[in-house]
């Protein structure tokens, strides 16, 4: 009985202390209550930049990694056989179409023009005495002072002098066109790679003998390969129109370069699922060489009306992307959105926006739903 009277005077001893070191703790006066303490200070607004969504019509794009390839690339070999006399170009240069580049030893064939030349002057004489004998013997029949088998033996001749100058002039022609065979021209304007044989080689038409490259760079392919589920609209947007191309040099602060699609292959890779797509860039500049890998972009329509925001508005969650807007009262909220095509530094909205909100641009994470923002801008 005993050991319970101390057991509840302990216990009341320790309640008795513990609420004194509660009201202690508390700063609270001795006969105050919970109810007498001073109330939380509202949270202050947080500053805020906020931005409009911009409404505008903006290009869809689809792009590709292309790479880039000459229209035209020839070997140049000669026609005519002999000693390379001189290259007339350097390597790499740019040239016109009929630039000289390159001239064998023509002394051959400048021999045999000349023998021509000559045997069509002896051709020329020749049958100019046999017409003016056929005409005197024209005369001399009518008198009767030529039989008519002597008249038919002087136009045999004039007939057969004819067609020795006639042969005589075809052999001039080839002798010519075999002598100009010994310049070696461009047939394209382009540039020339490296020179594969040197002056003093002996050139023979009949092995192909190369001389060189020549590359065509103005304008210039670009082939990439989408997969045949883009394929309908590359075709639609082909189908209304030149379709706008810009093509992409990685590493580089050039800007991007235009031109249009011009081919879209007869069918598609069976292994890949992909089909050949062409397009054409102008490339006065020679700046685009082939083999070059690039990103290609293709205009294929306009979408009118797009909601947008800046890409830096964008928040994410488990639930996927949002924004917080600024909503009644200056309170913050948090809308899920679905995103669409992109403009520069601005994103398209597909949902969760409307015309006329006020987005949240910085300070997202230190904003929460529901907190009052002060905004700015």
């Amino acid at each position: 009985m005993r050991t319970l009277k101390y057991s509840i005077h302990a216990s009341v001893l320790a309640l008795a202390v513990a609420g004194g070191y509660l009201l202690a703790e508390g700063n609270w006066p001795i006969g105050s209550t919970v109810a007498d303490a001073a109330p939380s200070p509202a949270p202050q607004a947080m500053p805020v930049p906020v931005v409009n969504v911009v409404k505008k019509t903006i290009p869809i794009y689809l792009e590709y990694t292309a790479r880039t390839e000459a229209i035209r690339s020839v070997t140049l070999q000669s026609k005519a056989s002999g000693y390379l006399q001189q290259q007339l170009v350097p390597d790499g240069a740019d040239v016109k179409a009929g630039d000289l580049l390159y001239r064998l030893d023509a002394s051959d064939y400048q021999a045999a023009l000349d023998q021509v030349t000559a045997q069509i002057q002896r051709d020329a004489a020749s049958l100019a005495y046999l017409r003016s004998s056929l005409t005197r013997g024209n005369e001399l029949a009518s008198n009767g002072y030529l039989a008519k088998d002597g008249f038919d033996l002087r136009q045999s001749e004039v007939r057969k002098g004819e067609a020795s100058l006639a042969m005589s002039r075809a052999a001039r022609q080839t002798a010519e066109l075999n002598l100009r065979n010994t310049e070696i021209r461009a047939p394209f304007a382009g540039r020339l790679g490296h020179n594969q044989a040197p002056e003093g080689t002996l050139i023979t038409s009949s092995s192909g003998t190369p001389l060189n490259t020549l590359v065509q760079l103005a304008p210039i392919y670009v082939t990439f390969n989408p997969s045949e589920n883009e394929l309908a609209q590359i075709q639609a947007a082909f189908a209304d129109g030149a379709v706008e191309t810009e093509v992409i040099v990685p590493g580089t602060t050039q800007p991007p370069r235009t031109g249009r699609l011009t081919f879209i292959d007869n069918a598609v890779e069976h292994d890949t699922g992909t089909i050949a797509v062409r397009a054409t860039i102008d490339n006065a500049d020679y700046s685009l060489l082939p083999g070059q890998y690039v990103r290609v972009r293709l205009n294929i329509r306009d979408l009118p009306d797009a909601l947008m925001v800046p890409q830096t508005a964008l928040g994410s969650s488990q639930f996927g992307k949002y924004v917080y807007v600024v909503g009644k009262d200056n309170l913050v909220e948090q809308r899920v959105v679905l995103l669409g095509p992109t403009d520069g530094d601005l994103v398209t909205l597909t949902s969760g926006v409307a015309e006329g909100d006020r987005i949240i641009s910085g300070n997202l994470q230190k904003i929460f739903p529901g907190a009052p923002v002060k905004p700015l801008g």
